[in-house]
């Protein structure tokens, strides 16, 4: 377990080394996050690096990485915990067949008790408080959310069978939302917020060099030209950073070593994933957008 960062720019050295380059902003409320303990929530669109920043948290912190991914329905025991009742059964009969009784604690012990992502980063670990990510929290329903507000505030659940069971260390938490829906003001109020944009021409120029270290200079720069302007247009989903990657380890994959019309109309997929968008931008529109592209990185 590593100590954690004592400054801004100790958070920004420790993340670019796992080649996650943040902005100044990011830094400082991560630094702040881990200072106060507080919960971090992000929000912003698709693709940008909410869910990124724990994985490289987790990785530059020496921490346990436990993620609890999102979805209307769910609740909170499929969140804490559940009984394993077929190994409980396999107990009873064994039991009964040895003509011995069974307690009822035996049966509702850590023996059987299967730990969700919760109550997993509520016990202790050996490499110390892990990151917990709640990963796209606007996909759950309205009571799931009520019952974060105890859990983030006490960092507490409570089992029936068991009782209350607290963490002896606070799990590092992040909290992220695509916005597809408003999360509650309560939740928010217990959480340090941080709006996570699109980033800007050098900044993900940067981060391609990180995460696409193969790609030539004058490749990448086109490729990240293209996308900015493509994210000026009317789209129903503009490309986030993580697809600007992906197109660029696509274009490499084919051995491109600059953009043209036809290469780009071959590998839109990677970045735009809806028809109606890929429709807009065949034929005369892919070369116009290049050509703005190209002259943005000639002024």
């Amino acid at each position: 377990m590593r100590t954690l960062p004592e400054t801004i720019e100790d958070v920004q050295a420790m993340l670019a080394a796992q080649n996650y380059i943040c902005d100044r902003a990011l830094a400082i409320v991560v630094f702040l996050a881990l200072k106060l303990g507080r919960p971090l929530f992000l929000e912003g669109e698709a693709g940008v690096g909410k869910t990124e920043i724990a994985k490289a948290l987790a990785a530059g912190l020496g921490r346990r990485l436990i993620r609890l991914q999102c979805y209307e329905g769910l609740d909170a025991s499929s969140a804490v915990y559940e009984w394993n009742f077929a190994a409980q059964m396999v107990a009873i009969r064994s039991a009964e067949s040895g003509g011995q009784a069974i307690d009822k604690n035996d049966l509702f012990s850590d023996e059987f008790l299967i730990r969700r992502p919760l109550l997993e980063a509520m016990s202790p670990q050996p490499g110390g408080a892990p990151i917990l990510l709640i990963d796209e929290l606007d996909r759950t329903d309205e009571p799931f959310e009520a019952f974060l507000l105890e859990a983030l505030s006490d960092f507490q659940v409570t089992i029936p069978e068991l009782g209350p069971i607290k963490a002896a260390e606070p799990p590092i938490v992040i909290l992220t939302s695509n916005r597809t829906r408003e999360v509650h003001d309560a939740l928010k109020r217990r959480c340090l917020y941080h709006w996570v944009d699109y980033p800007d021409f050098d900044r993900e120029l940067e981060i391609l060099a990180a995460r696409a270290p193969e790609a030539c200079e004058k490749l990448s720069r086109e490729v990240v030209a293209f996308v900015q302007t493509l994210r000026t247009e009317d789209l129903f989903k503009r490309p986030g950073v993580a697809e600007t990657i992906d197109w660029a380890k696509c274009l490499l994959a084919l051995d491109m070593i600059e953009l043209s019309p036809d290469v780009i109309a071959d590998t839109l997929g990677a970045i735009l994933k809806y028809q109606d968008d890929i429709a807009r931008l065949t034929g005369s529109e892919s070369a116009r957008i290049l050509s703005e592209a190209k002259q943005s990185l000639n002024a």
